[in-house]
């Protein structure tokens, strides 16, 4: 073989394990903490007494949050295009 083909092969090795790597590593992870939280406060809600009550609270809060950041993501994207505009 030439000197070129055994660096191409070489590096596509090298790129093969670094891709086998990386995709056992994201198959192997546990969910988001997020995810494990949000199916705890379903479950608190679902109690009922003060503690149903506050996570209720918490997760109501939570879906505000939300829907505050997606309007600020929108008024920026006007803001962008008004500038965009010249006004």
């Amino acid at each position: 073989m030439t000197k070129g083909v055994r660096r191409m092969v070489r590096v596509g090795l090298i790129a093969g394990t670094f891709a086998a790597g990386y995709l056992c590593g994201t198959l192997g992870q546990a969910p988001p903490a997020e995810a494990q939280m949000g199916d705890m406060m379903k479950k608190a809600g679902e109690s009922g007494g003060a503690l149903g009550s506050a996570a209720k609270l918490g997760t109501t809060i939570n879906e505000m949050q939300t829907h505050v950041s997606e309007l600020q993501k929108g008024i920026d994207t006007l803001n962008q295009i008004k500038a965009g505009l010249g006004g």
